[in-house]
This record gives C-alpha cells, structure tokens and sequence, in this order.
C-alpha cells in the first residue's frame, strides 16, 4: 500500500531553484517567477527579482502574451463540440466579408490559413488598438501571401479573426464570453484582459548595458485574443491542468488530445526542430520528451506553459522583460528536472474485468508479409499493433461495436481493422486499410494479394 507523494524532495525544489535562478541572473530579467505542476495539481513556486525583498509570488499578474491564443482555441472548439461550427467551415460561413479569403476554421487554428503574420501599420503591440477598430484595419490589402493548407505561416491576425467569429456565434465580446465560458468555471480569478493588482510592470532591458527602459501597456483592441491576457504563475498551472486532463464543464480530454494533434504542414526548419502545431497549441519533442503547451511574447514580457505529455509533468515561466531569456527552454528543464528527478510512478497493472472471445482469439503473432508484429488486448479495452521488436508502424485501434476497429494514431489512423472469418468462423486474416495480415508469412492458402508461389519458401540450389 503506498500513498500518494504531495510534494517535491528537497533536492528536486534546490535544482529547480537553481535553473530559474541562473535563468533571471543570465537572462538579465527584472523578475521570474515560475510554477510546477504534477498530476494536476501545482507542486513548486519559485521566484527571482532585482528588487530586494520584492520576489514576485504565484499571484502576481504578468502579460501572457501569444498563450492567449489557447484560450481563444477553447472557445473555437466549444463551438465546434457544441455543433455550432465545423472546423472544416470556410471563415466566410460563419464570418461574412472580412477579406481573408477562404481559410477554413480549423486552418487559422493551426496557423495554414495563409494569411500574414502581423497586423498592417504601427507595430501592434505598442501601439492603441484604436488604430486599428475593424477586421479591415487588421488585416490590410495583403491579407493572404500564401495558399490557405499549404504550409504553416504563425498569423497574428488569423487569430483577431477567430476571436471575431466568437464574438459572431456567441453575441457577446470575446472578453465576456472567455470570462463565462473559461476563467470562471476554471477558477482563473486573476486571468483578466487588463491588468490587476498586482501586476508586474514591464521592462526593455538594454542588450549592451545592465539599464532598462519601460515598455508601453496598450490595449490591442481587435487583436486581443491574439495576444492580450494577463495572467499569473497559480492560474496558469491551474490552466495547465486542465489542458492535460479536460474538465467536462469546459472541454472534454479528447477534445484537448486533438488539439494537440499536429494539423498542419510544418516547415524545413521546424521539422529540423522537432516542431509542429496542432490547433492552438505548439508541439515539440526536446531532449527526447514530447511537450505541448504555448509560449508567449509581447513588449515587456516573456512567458511559456509547457506540458511534458508522457511525464504528466507541466511547468510555467513568466518574465518581465522584452528579449533576452528563453523561456521556452527554461519551462522543459523545469520538466525535465522533475520528470528525471522524480519519475512517474505507474498505475498498477490491473487485468480486463471480461473479455469477449472473439476479440481474445485476435491476439497474438501476424504478419504483414514476412514482417512479425504483434496484436495485444489492453486493459483499456483495445487492440494494440506493433512490430515484434525495433521500430515501425503502430497503433492503437478502438472498437467499433460492429467486430471492426479504427486505428487511433500513427500510419494506421482512421484506418478500419477487421477480421475476416473462413466459413466454419475461424479466422483466415486480418484486414487492415487493404493490408492482409497472416498467421504464418505468406500463408499458404491466405487471401494475400498476388497470391502465393505454389512452389513454396525453399533455398538457394
């Protein structure tokens, strides 16, 4: 019998002091404060400052910058679980006129819609939103510089336009709808559009000099769901719990699973990196972790919510200043330190509670040609493909009611798995996408495209 561990050891709560620390000292950031959650609950605070006798806590609101985005995203897909959009709609359904061509929803979620990266005019962020009070205003005559689905291009006002879309459906601001719909049943009280006290003022930190300069705090108008929270390290953990469990009151997990799908075509340099983009979220894999989350960035703040998926690890790091600290890197280590120091410790092994015959009679060796791979039944109550050893296509199929099965991930997603029955109700071979899959490599007798040579495997003579 063991029961859960509430908190860090001392020696992973000194490592991660450690990192933020070395983090604010070498970034030269005014502060840093930063949060740990595990299993869903934040375990760790830690902070560093300039001010002596200042250190800012869990509490203190910082600009979030582009995580915003995610929440805009959760209110897309809201929409869409509710059946009042498909994300496969054109904008244009939903959204008349603003001149962005013909993006669907789904593609300005994941930023292949085409459109430009920033908004025409006065660098947006430190200028008042009322330069720019419509659609028009934030889009420009150059709305469009690439194809819409043909590759990812990081668009700021795609998202104006899907926080314009809510505003739309919903009838109401998108501030009001975010509060209702997300902040408040998430128990986000010190997310807000502006600022509350106390709130963290910030900084442009001169790169040749230890001096600094305030940065300006608009209001972005139109661009706000791209950009506009404040936020602090407590909500944004509580935030980061949701986005790895779901909360039925505002999205379900598997709608969370899909936006952290990749969903559109990544670029050279992202591939090299290791980096794509699902629908609201970025995705990366470093030193070996998958980590999904966000990273933010607007004059006078840096800040990233990164979620190690596998280690059910997530961390948060806000800086008060415009450049110089890699947040993004500094929120894996926090991860990594964790999920190192302490690495999760498993749920127990527990066997299905029945299993049907029919699908027992399915596991074990097949093969795809002369490839071996090997079907379990999981505890979880589906099918499991893999390759009996080194790498290759897998996945995990879900059934269907009917005796089929869809493939869950992996080359095979989507794909429809089933058995196919001699007339006295044996097996003969699976099916899969086309591919037939058989007890012994290239059975004699099996259903195997091209047939079987007659003459059988034999040797060289």
């Amino acid at each position: 019998m063991t029961t859960p561990q509430e908190e860090l050891l001392p020696g992973t709560r000194r490592a991660l002091l450690h990192r933020i620390a070395v983090a604010q000292t070498e970034g030269r950031a005014p502060s840093l404060v930063a949060a740990v959650v595990r299993d869903g609950r934040a375990v760790w605070h830690g902070a560093r400052t300039s001010v002596d006798g200042h250190a800012p806590d869990e509490n203190v609101q910082y600009r979030i910058g582009s995580i915003t985005k995610t929440f805009t995203a959760v209110l897309v897909l809201r929409l869409r679980d509710e059946g009042v959009l498909d994300l496969e709609d054109p904008l244009e359904k939903h959204l008349s006129g603003t001149g962005a061509g013909e993006p669907t929803v789904a593609e300005l979620l994941a930023h292949t819609g085409g459109l430009a990266a920033e908004s025409p005019g006065p660098w947006w962020e430190r200028t008042p939103g009322s330069l720019r009070p419509e659609l028009a205003d934030v889009l420009g005559d150059q709305v469009a510089p690439f194809p819409a689905g043909r590759r990812h291009h990081y668009s700021n006002p795609g998202y104006s336009l899907l926080g314009a879309l809510v505003e739309e459906l919903r009838g109401a601001p998108w501030e009001e709808v975010l509060r209702r719909e997300v902040l408040e049943p998430l128990g986000l009280d010190r997310t807000s559009v502006r600022s509350q006290a106390p709130a963290a003022g910030g900084w442009a930190v001169h790169p040749w000099a230890d001096v600094m300069l305030p940065e300006p705090a608009e209001d972005f108008g139109r661009m706000a769901p791209a950009g506009q929270l404040w936020s602090t390290a407590g909500d944004l953990a509580r935030f980061a719990a949701f986005l790895a469990r779901g909360d039925d009151r505002v999205l379900s997990a598997e709608t969370l699973r899909e936006m952290w799908t990749p969903a559109g075509p990544a670029g050279l340099p992202d591939v090299a990196d290791g980096a794509a983009y699902g629908l609201g979220l970025q995705i990366q894999h470093r030193d070996g972790r998958l980590l999904v989350g966000h990273s933010g960035s607007v004059p006078g703040f840096l800040a990233t919510l990164s979620i190690g998926v596998t280690d059910d690890v997530a961390a948060v790091v806000l800086a008060n200043c415009t450049s110089g600290l890699m947040t993004s890197q500094v929120a894996a280590d926090l991860v990594r330190i964790v999920a190192e120091a302490e690495p999760r410790i498993p749920e127990p092994w527990r066997p299905l509670t029945e299993v049907d015959p029919a699908v027992l009679e399915l596991a074990g060796q097949w093969h795809w040609g002369t490839s071996p791979l090997a079907l379990r039944v999981t505890a979880d109550g589906l099918l499991s493909l893999g390759p009996m050893s080194g790498g290759g296509r897998r996945s995990r199929f879900r059934p269907n009611g009917d005796g089929t099965w869809t493939g869950l991930e992996g080359y095979y997603a989507g794909e429809l798995l089933r058995a196919v029955r001699r007339p006295d109700g044996s097996v003969d071979h699976l099916d899969l996408g086309s591919f037939v899959f058989t007890r012994q490599p290239y059975e004699e007798g099996a259903a195997v495209p091209g047939g079987i040579d007659t003459e059988g495997w034999r040797g060289i003579g």
